[in-house]
């Protein structure tokens, strides 16, 4: 039992190891046939926007968004503005 943990081990260690360089060497198939400049790459980002921000027509509300600031934060801005926190 002692040699046989090993072999098992070894074998599933290479078998993961090689499936991970083939999913890899796929990613790095895809990225070398693009141009670095290409008319594709600079297309329009899209931009996911919750659905609270949107008012019941569908549009994005203007009213002003509720922002929580926990006791730990370390943000600068709070000393600068003079703000205090409870």
């Amino acid at each position: 039992m002692t040699i046989l943990f090993p072999i098992i081990y070894s074998a599933a260690l290479t078998y993961l190891v090689w499936k991970a360089f083939k999913v890899m060497s796929k990613g790095w198939g895809i990225s070398d046939n693009k141009k670095p400049f290409s008319t594709s790459s600079f297309k329009q980002k899209k931009y996911t926007i919750h659905p609270e921000l949107l008012d019941k027509s569908g549009n994005i509300t203007e009213e002003e968004l509720l922002t929580v600031r926990f006791s730990n934060d370390n943000d600068s801005t709070l000393e600068e503005k003079g703000s205090t926190t409870d």
